[in-house]
């Protein structure tokens, strides 16, 4: 295999982003830290940019443990480059805030995930940039939407807490023929199940704290756009908001990533059988994993996905406040709390109602989103069925 023939996904996973032969051979990139940055001369100092991607200038501007995780990122999403910053929330807001003004439109996908709203509703309201929430299913129909200030279409598929597929060729092919960017949250796929930019996303971003770190223990969030332009505009934002991650997290993200793959697999495999597992429980009325042949985006799924997470939710005939909490407050492997991606299994009570503005969430009854872990599913499902038991005891 010659050093420009294609790889597969697992050999990128193993090899992208590790230059082991400009670090005496270490198979890890290692740790630099640095603030400052010397130069030998005036000539180099002036001609130090530091909105030039991987030109070391400063430390806040990133070193080669960053510079080499973002190679590595945006070989496996298959963009031009990647930036990787602090948190999955300064990911989305940097990135919006790089291609908005004040006196601009944008569309938000209404199952978006609701940090993203909260900038959309809060800070950039206050600074005169309106936002639309549009219905995820929408298409091709997006197209009606779009105004002549509109500036950007944000995409997220599948959607959070509820699941739904969108449509994202039908979207990018109406918002670019008015000149409109697309962005998608990505992160429910990671890089490698779905290809954004084959289907005509401008700029993708992750959360990296969930499924590229996969172990709960780093923040982080990326930033992969399909042209250099874009990924320059960025960067002068990043730049400007002061952002910047440690270089020991971009080393454990680089860890984490080596066994995405692997990972991956087991989420898939234990999260169907799960979600297929309580389709046939007296307690749930619906399973929203797009996955599943009957999920209304399985299509979708299935044409733009080469496999499936393991966050999904399901929802409950209706319970009391007391019910609810017999149960969950009493899980053995299912911890409580936010964020997910990581090896352990999750159980978060959730409740899109009080979010939907652009359309109405009306399934009566508990929404429960569930991350799946890299336990056995044969105990996870042991879990949730004592937990069953204990709503109906209560």
């Amino acid at each position: 295999m010659s050093a420009q023939s294609p790889k597969k996904t697992a050999t990128q996973l193993v090899h992208a982003g590790r230059r082991s032969s400009q670090y005496h051979g270490v198979v890890n990139p290692p740790v630099l830290h640095a603030s400052t940055i010397l130069f030998d001369s005036l000539a180099e100092l002036e001609k130090a940019g530091a909105s030039a991607p991987g030109k070391i200038t400063y430390g806040r501007h990133g070193t080669p443990t960053r510079f080499l995780l973002e190679e590595a990122v945006a070989e496996l999403e298959g963009g031009y480059g990647t930036l990787c910053v602090s948190s999955g929330v300064a990911a989305i807001t940097n990135t919006i805030l790089a291609f908005v003004k004040p006196g601009d439109h944008i569309l938000v996908t209404d199952s978006t995930y609701y940090p993203t709203r909260n900038l959309c509703n809060t800070f950039l309201k206050k600074f005169g940039v309106e936002t639309e929430y549009y219905d995820p299913t929408i298409g091709a129909d997006i197209a009606g939407l779009i105004r002549d200030n509109t500036a950007l279409v944000w995409c997220e598929s599948p959607g959070s807490l509820t699941f739904e597929m969108q449509d994202i060729p039908a979207i990018a092919d109406a918002a670019h023929a008015r000149g409109v960017k697309v962005l998608l949250d990505n992160t429910w796929a990671s890089p490698i199940l779905c290809r954004p930019f084959e289907l005509g996303v401008d700029v993708s971003v992750q959360a990296g704290t969930k499924y590229i770190v996969g172990h709960s223990d780093v923040m982080m969030g990326t930033i992969t756009t399909a042209t250099e332009e874009d990924l320059l505009t960025i960067k002068k934002q990043i730049i400007i908001s002061g952002d910047a991650i440690g270089p020991d997290d971009c080393y454990l993200a680089q860890r984490g990533l080596r066994t995405l793959g692997v990972r991956l697999k087991q989420h898939h495999e234990s999260g169907l059988k799960v979600a297929n597992w309580l389709l046939g429980c007296p307690e749930v009325k619906r399973v929203l994993h797009p996955a599943l042949p009957d999920d209304p985006g399985h299509a979708i799924w299935k044409r733009d996905f080469s496999g499936a997470s393991g966050l999904f939710s399901f929802v409950m005939d209706p319970v009391s406040k007391p019910q609810l909490a017999n149960m969950v407050d009493n899980m053995e492997l299912f911890g409580m709390g936010f964020s997910w991606g990581g090896f352990e299994s999750l159980i978060l009570p959730s409740d899109p109602k009080s979010i939907r503005t652009a359309t109405k969430w009306d399934e009566e009854g508990q929404l429960i989103r569930l991350h799946i872990g890299l336990e056995d599913a044969d105990d996870l499902i042991a879990d949730l069925a004592a937990g069953f038991k204990r709503l109906k005891s209560a």
